[in-house]
Parts: structure tokens; sequence; C-alpha cells
């Protein structure tokens, strides 16, 4: 790029402007486009096997990809100068093959991984789909509830949180909610609100044998979804799945009720909270698993942030302004969410842990 500080700037630039700074921040916008360019190429190679065939196969050139995934070469040399300048692949001038180092292929291929991403790029996906709704969202207040984005919301979603629901979970999670992990070894009720494909739910439901697990969603594809999952695991006599809303989920006598990445999706999240405490037993509690978000607004000027403002905007808040009063956003802070638990009648709120991406919040009677 052109050194800008050389450029002479026209009457109609202000003369405070400083040269270094707006090089600096057109570069910037280069590498978001760069970004935001390579995220539905992404999609496409996850999408096409381009990414699996690649996965700890050595070097290839662009040839032998495309024979590898039936694929066009044309396509495919393109696609791999885009991943190579992103820094996805290795590229080697004198052979000129291409590699997806290991490191690179367990994020995109190993869907067991904890460190699997690329379900991520298919909510992008998705949610590009839905621009011109959102526009009109910006100019009109109206909302796009979470069942009218494309369906690679829902698998992408699946697909994205589900790694680290197995890496965290079990390991993390639920030991740092205290008394969970005894209730559920000796038996509990548990219900699973918003609990989507139901991923979360079983992985509950496999570890802990001698509880009985309820997911409850509103979106009914992902209900008949889960119940197929629970069905091909073998999970079906321990787990149900059933369409019901946030505010009017049934049973009675719970010990645990659950929330995973989606209380602050939830246009009424104080009348779920409180549905809740009516359902749990006596000395039953709630586990809140929200996104990572700062407690001030500038603690969110972060890449994690920065995802997750941007999912808020697309996604999150649209569906609860479309579904209720509130609106709390995907960057709530913890007083935001302690302040909707205290109005449910919770006597406490609190962060019990937390990682890179999520916060782990303990909601006692």
């Amino acid at each position: 790029m052109k050194n800008l500080s050389d450029e002479t700037f026209s009457g109609a630039v202000s003369p405070t402007i400083d040269p270094q700074k707006m090089e600096a921040f057109l570069g910037r916008v280069v590498t978001d486009f760069g970004a935001a360019f390579s995220a539905p190429l992404c999609y496409i190679g996850d999408k096409l096997g381009l990414y699996k065939a690649m996965a700890f196969a050595g070097p290839l050139t662009h040839e032998e990809l495309a024979q590898k995934t039936q694929t066009d070469p044309r396509y495919v040399r393109e696609w791999l100068i885009n991943q190579a300048a992103g820094g996805y692949v290795d590229y080697n001038p004198q052979t000129k093959q291409y590699t997806l180092p290991d490191e690179h292929a367990v994020a995109l291929t190993v869907e067991d991984s904890p460190f699997y991403v690329v379900g991520g790029f298919q909510i992008v996906n998705a949610m590009n789909k839905a621009d011109e709704r959102i526009i009109d969202g910006f100019r009109t207040g109206k909302g796009m509830l979470w069942g009218e984005h494309h369906h690679n919301l829902f698998q992408g979603t699946e697909r994205f949180f589900k790694p680290s629901y197995i890496g965290n979970l079990l390991q993390n999670w639920l030991p740092a909610v205290e008394g969970a992990e005894k209730k559920l070894k000796a038996g509990a009720r548990v219900a699973d609100i918003g609990t989507g494909h139901g991923i979360s739910t079983m992985i509950m439901a496999e570890a802990f044998p001698n509880s009985r697990f309820f997911g409850f969603d509103n979106h009914q594809p992902s209900i008949e979804r889960a119940n197929e999952i629970a069905k091909e695991q073998g999970l079906e006599q321990r787990t149900e799945f059933h369409v019901a809303s946030a505010q009017e989920f049934p049973g009675e006598n719970y010990d645990l009720i659950t929330y995973f990445d989606c209380l602050h999706d939830m246009g009424d999240p104080v009348g779920s909270l409180q549905q809740a405490y009516k359902a749990l037993a006596q000395d039953g509690m709630v586990m809140v698993i929200e996104p990572m978000a700062g407690r001030t607004t500038e603690e969110n000027f972060n890449p994690v942030g920065r995802v997750y403002s941007g999912a808020s905007v697309l996604c999150c808040t649209p569906n609860a302004i479309a579904s209720g009063p509130y609106a709390l956003g995907t960057v709530a802070t913890d007083d935001a969410l302690a302040e909707v638990a205290s109005k449910a009648g919770f006597s406490s709120f609190t962060r019990v842990t937390e990682t890179p991406f999520n916060r782990v919040f303990q909601g006692k009677k």
C-alpha cells in the first residue's frame, strides 16, 4: 500500500488528520476485508471436505486436492491461494504444494476435539443471509426470531458449542457448581432450557446414568433433531426432549435447571428464571452458561468480545426483541444477569468459573 504520509491532502480533508493513523486504520480495514472474504471460503472448505482431504495428508498440489474431493481444480487453486494468504495452509513455491498443518487440521476437521472451531463459519454463513432483515430492524426496531434464520444457524451452533461442552462441562463447569455433581451422581431430575439439538443434555445424561434429563426448546426442528441424536446414542431412556417455551416448560422438583448459551437470547429471561424458581426443588439450583463478556463495555474490546458482539447484533438481540420485553444481548454484564435472577426470586447469582469463551453462574433459591 502506498505510504499515505507522502500524499498531499486536499482541502476536503481536515488538516488535523494524522496520515500515519489513517494508514494504520486502512491497513486494519484491508485485514477485515480479507477476513470477510475468507469466512465464506472457510465454510466452503468445510462443506466440500477440502480441509478433511488435506488433514494429515501431507503436501498436495491443487490438482491433487481437486481430484481427492471431486471438485474443479481451477476453483481449488484460487481457494488454496486465499487459505495460504490467511495462514491456514502452508505453501511450498518450489514444489507448488500446499500443506494443512496438523494443528490446523485438528481445529478444522476433528469434531470431538475441544479445539474444533469450523462450525463457527457455518454460523457466520447463516447470519449473513439475514442482512436485509437486520437492516430493517435497525430502522424499525423490529426483531427476528431464532427460527427464522437459515438452517445453517442451528447445525452450526451445535457444531460450534459442542467442543466447548465436551471439553469443559464435566471437567470444569459442573464441579464448580456447589452440590451439582453430588446430586447428579445420586440421581437427579434435570431440566435443560433452550436445549437446541440436545448436546449439553446428552453429555450430562451419558455421564450420570442415575439421573433423568428433560430438554426443552421452542424450536420444533431442533427438538426433532435432539430426539434423533438421543436415539442414535442410546440415551432415549434417560432423556426426553419436548417443544416448550422457556417461560412455560413443564415439570417440578428439578434438582438442577441449566441454561447453555441461551438466557441472553430470551425476550423474557426474568419470566424464564421465575418458572425455573418455581420448578426447582427447595434445595435445587440453576446453572447458567453465558458467553464471555466484560464487566464494563470497554472490557469487550478484544477478539472474543468482537465475535460475541457481532453475534449479538445479527442474531441474539433481534431474537430477544422479537420475543419479549428484554434484550440483554450476548455481552450482557454479570450485573445485568444477576439483576434478572434477583427479579426472578433467586437469593444469589454468582460467577463460579469461566473459560476464555464462557462464564458459568450458579443461582440459588
